[in-house]
């Protein structure tokens, strides 16, 4: 006797098929960042900041940190970036959309080559687009303050290079959200365009295996609340939550009356001090 396959049995079984073919975005964890000094990857802990990772996640899907800028570095301390994108048509930077907060998933520790959330200062739980690379050890400063920062990836490979070469560029004042901005270039004699800034071409997802984080060791953040000596304010994500344009002429202001107040750190600086971006 021959078995019967009823046509809703085809069905499923194709519907079935297709989607185990999809890539699985949802437990994607290893992106790769593309910016003008370099390309690098990052290896998120999805399973262990779920929530943080997915909103990272519905940023980067969204392409919202396409063309996106670092906005703000201090050596030996953090880069950070995802709250603010040039907007080279009409000469001007602006801030990304923000999505809802997300809550603080203070896990592991901030420690070097980490990708961690930045926040409203006295709020734990207000983190949304913007983020930060650890480019030392910053445990003492970091995963004690304002509830931990969540640390939700680690950089893999010879990433770090591309972002200590970040973190090496001359940095100059231009108010605002702006008061600590990489640029590149001869930028004391040249106007500011796109090519000064640090752009991050494009944010995607580059494996999509189920977990690939675990088989790294990232520390645990072990602070607790209240201990050791009070740390200096850190990277707030101020000034980025939508809308709005920091216009072009506007920078270029601003760059000229400060061209001859460039800072440079040496490279052994232990600045851990970030001022909120409002």
């Amino acid at each position: 006797m021959k078995a019967r396959i009823s046509r809703r049995s085809l069905w499923l079984a194709a519907l079935i098929s297709s989607t185990s073919a999809l890539p699985q975005i949802a437990t994607a964890t290893i992106v790769e960042f593309d910016t003008v000094m370099g390309t690098f990857q990052v290896n998120l802990y999805d399973n262990d900041t779920p929530a943080t990772v997915a909103n990272f996640l519905d940023y980067v899907n969204a392409g919202a940190y396409n063309g996106s800028i670092y906005h703000r570095s201090v050596p030996g301390f953090i880069v950070q970036g995802g709250g603010f994108a040039l907007d080279t048509m009409n000469f001007q930077v602006n801030a990304i959309t923000a999505n809802p907060a997300v809550i603080n998933e203070p896990v592991f520790a901030n420690v070097r080559g980490t990708l961690s959330m930045a926040k409203l200062g006295g709020d734990p739980n207000s983190a949304t687009n913007q983020w930060f690379f650890n480019l030392a050890d910053n445990t003492g400063n970091l995963d004690d303050q304002n509830g931990g920062f969540t640390a939700f990836g680690e950089v893999v490979g010879n990433g770090m290079d591309v972002l200590d070469d970040i973190a090496a560029l001359p940095r100059f004042n231009l108010g605002g959200a702006f008061t600590e901005i990489p640029l590149l270039g001869d930028t004391n004699n040249d106007p500011l365009d796109d090519t000064n800034y640090v752009i991050v071409n494009s944010v995607t997802i580059f494996d999509t295996t189920v977990d690939s984080a675990a088989a790294l060791n990232p520390p645990l953040n072990t602070a607790t609340s209240g201990g050791g000596t009070t740390p200096p304010p850190a990277p707030s994500s101020g000034g980025g939550g939508g809308g709005g344009g920091f216009g072009f002429f506007a920078l270029l202001g601003l760059l000229l009356a400060y061209r001859n107040r460039m800072r440079t750190i040496a490279a052994g600086s232990n600045l851990k001090n970030l001022r909120a971006t409002d």
